[in-house]
């Protein structure tokens, strides 16, 4: 099994970025989580981070036919980007959908998600362990 873990816009700012609702662990913290809960599973995982809603819908239809889960933070473009989530229905890959803040207790016009309209699930609020939840599902240990 194959999980891509894609994150959005100024995610590599984590550690940075206000710590008050994003807590003071980097991206590297992050990546370095992720990649040893893989390990311990036996599952490839593969980490992509940007900045520009087109290199990850680009991304995101590269995995077409090579990823077998997505695991995404789609950041700022969650309330904003149809070509993310037009991108996701067209590869059709199980994908969920993390937030490391409650995103429905933040300011309205970040409580909608057009990503969770393809995500099997939506993880918010659990920080980093949001993702392990989400990478848990995909494999199937939940």
């Amino acid at each position: 099994m194959k999980i891509l873990v894609i994150n959005g816009p100024n995610l590599n700012m984590l550690g940075i970025r206000e710590p008050d609702i994003y807590g003071k662990n980097t991206y590297k913290n992050l990546v370095d989580m992720i990649q040893s809960h893989a390990d311990e599973k036996g599952v490839e995982v593969e980490f992509y981070q940007s900045n520009h809603e087109g290199d990850i819908v680009d991304r995101i239809q590269a995995a077409y036919g090579n990823i077998d889960g997505i695991v995404i933070n789609p950041a700022a473009y969650t309330h904003t980007s149809v070509a993310i989530l037009d991108a996701l229905k067209a590869v059709g890959i199980p994908t969920v959908e993390v937030h490391i803040s409650a995103i429905e207790d933040r300011e309205e016009f970040r409580q909608f998600s057009y990503v969770s309209l393809v995500a099997k699930k939506t993880i918010t609020g659990k920080g980093f362990n949001g993702y392990i939840e989400a990478f848990d599902d995909l494999c199937g240990n939940n």
